[in-house]
C-alpha cells in the first residue's frame, strides 16, 4: 500500500511499516527512545513490535498505563511525564504509542507537552486508532467523564498501521472502530458507504483496503482545515451526542459503559433522525443508515431520566460557540451540514424515534 503525506507526517501501511521506522531511527538517532502501552498492548503487541525495531545502542524504556477510557486522565500524564523525567528524557527523545485510541490520544498529549515538544510515532493497534484516533493530530485526555476536554492538535512524525495487530482484538473492539468507518461513508462518500454496509465479516485480513480508504478520507478533510475551523468539523456526525451518551454510560454506576463506536453509532442514528427534520436527509436515507447501522450494532435502551442528563451534556461539547450547541447534520448521504442549532423538542423525538 502506498504511504499517504499528511500536512506533517507520513501514514505508513504494512510492508513499508518497520522499514520507515528503522530508517526514521537511523536518521533521526534520538537520544532515548519511549515506547508508551497498555496492559493488553503490553502483552498482545509489544513482543512484537520490539522484535521489529532496530535500535542499535539507543536506551530503548517502555511505560505502561492501565487499560481503558477510564485512565485517559491527566494523573495519568502525570505519572507518564514523571517517569520520562526518572529516565532522563530529553527534547531529542522519541516517543512510540503502541495501542488504541487512548494510548495514541494520551501519549501524544504527552509527547506534546513534555519539555514543550518532543518527536513521537503512533502505533494504532485498533481499528478505531488505524481508521481515525491516531491519524490528524488530535491529542488529549477526558476531564471527569467529559471526552477530550484537554488537549491540542499536534501531529507526531509518523503513523504506523500494521493490520496484523487487529488479529489481537475482541470483537467488540473491531465493531467499535467500523462506527468511524461508517461516519467517513455517511459524510463524504455514498459508495465507500454501500461497500461496507454490504460488508459481510469484519475479518482483519479483509479489510485492508477499506481501512486505507478511510485514512484517505480523514486525511483529506484534516489537510484542508487542520485545525477544525469549518469543514473538519464534518468528523463530528454522530459525535455531539455520541459523545454525550458516552460520557453519561462512563459515569453513571448503574450503566454498563460504551465503547466509542457503541456511542458513536447511536450518536449517528439520533443525528440522522434530527438530519431529517432540520436538514434534508429523506426518509428513504434514513431507513438506510438505520438499517445499515443496525445491521451491526446492537440497541441500548435510554430512558427519559437518561435522556435529560444526555441532553444537558450537551453544553461541554467543543464544537459550541457562544452558548449554542452546535450539531453535524446531514443533507443527504455523502453531504454534511456543520454549524446546526436543533431545538431540546426535537433532540428528545429523536430519543423517542430511536427507542421505538
Amino acid at each position: 500500500m502506498k504511504s499517504i503525506k499528511t500536512n506533517n507526517a507520513i501514514v505508513h501501511f504494512n510492508d513499508n511499516v518497520y522499514k520507515e521506522l528503522n530508517a526514521y531511527i537511523k536518521s533521526s538517532n534520538p537520544s532515548k527512545i519511549f515506547i508508551l502501552v497498555d496492559t493488553n498492548t503490553h502483552d498482545a503487541c509489544l513482543p512484537k513490535f520490539l522484535s521489529q525495531v532496530e535500535s542499535g545502542d539507543i536506551v530503548v524504556e517502555v511505560m505502561e498505563m492501565p487499560e481503558g477510557e477510564d485512565h485517559k486522565t491527566i494523573d495519568i500524564c502525570t505519572g507518564v511525564w514523571e517517569a520520562m523525567s526518572e529516565y532522563y528524557a530529553d527534547r531529542k527523545s522519541l516517543m512510540i504509542n503502541l495501542g488504541g485510541g487512548v494510548v495514541t490520544d494520551l501519549g501524544g498529549f504527552v509527547a506534546s507537552t513534555y519539555m514543550r515538544g518532543i518527536d513521537y510515532i503512533n502505533v494504532p493497534t485498533s481499528l478505531l486508532a488505524m481508521v481515525d484516533a491516531s491519524v490528524g493530530g488530535k491529542t488529549g485526555v477526558d476531564l471527569g467523564n467529559l471526552k477530550n476536554q484537554i488537549g491540542i492538535i499536534s501531529e507526531g512524525s509518523m503513523v504506523l498501521i500494521d493490520t496484523s495487530f487487529l488479529e489481537t482484538l475482541p470483537n467488540n473492539h473491531m465493531v467499535s472502530g467500523y462506527a468511524e468507518m461508517l461516519k467517513h461513508g455517511l459524510i463524504k462518500d455514498k459508495s465507500y458507504w454501500n461497500t461496507l454496509i454490504n460488508f459481510e465479516s469484519l475479518d482483519a485480513s479483509a479489510l485492508n483496503e477499506m481501512i486505507y480508504d478511510s485514512v484517505v478520507i480523514k486525511n483529506k478533510i484534516v489537510s484542508e482545515d487542520p485545525t477544525e475551523q469549518g469543514l473538519r468539523k464534518i468528523l463530528n456526525f454522530g459525535h455531539t451526542l455520541g459523545h454525550a451518551i458516552e460520557s453519561y454510560f462512563l459515569g453513571n454506576a448503574d450503566k454498563v459503559p460504551l465503547l466509542h463506536g457503541e456511542a458513536i453509532a447511536i450518536g449517528m442514528l439520533l443525528e440522522a433522525y434530527i438530519s431529517t427534520k432540520t436538514a434534508g436527509l429523506s426518509n428513504e436515507e434514513l431507513k438506510e443508515i438505520e438499517e445499515g447501522i443496525l445491521k451491526t450494532f446492537t440497541k441500548v435502551e435510554i430512558n427519559e431520566n437518561d435522556q435529560k442528563v444526555i441532553i444537558n451534556l450537551l453544553q461541554y461539547d467543543k464544537k459550541n460557540s457562544h452558548g449554542k450547541v452546535k450539531f453535524v447534520l446531514l443533507d443527504a448521504i455523502g453531504k454534511p451540514k456543520i454549524n446546526c442549532e436543533v431545538n431540546n423538542d426535537i433532540l428528545l423525538e429523536a430519543f423517542k424515534h430511536y427507542n421505538a
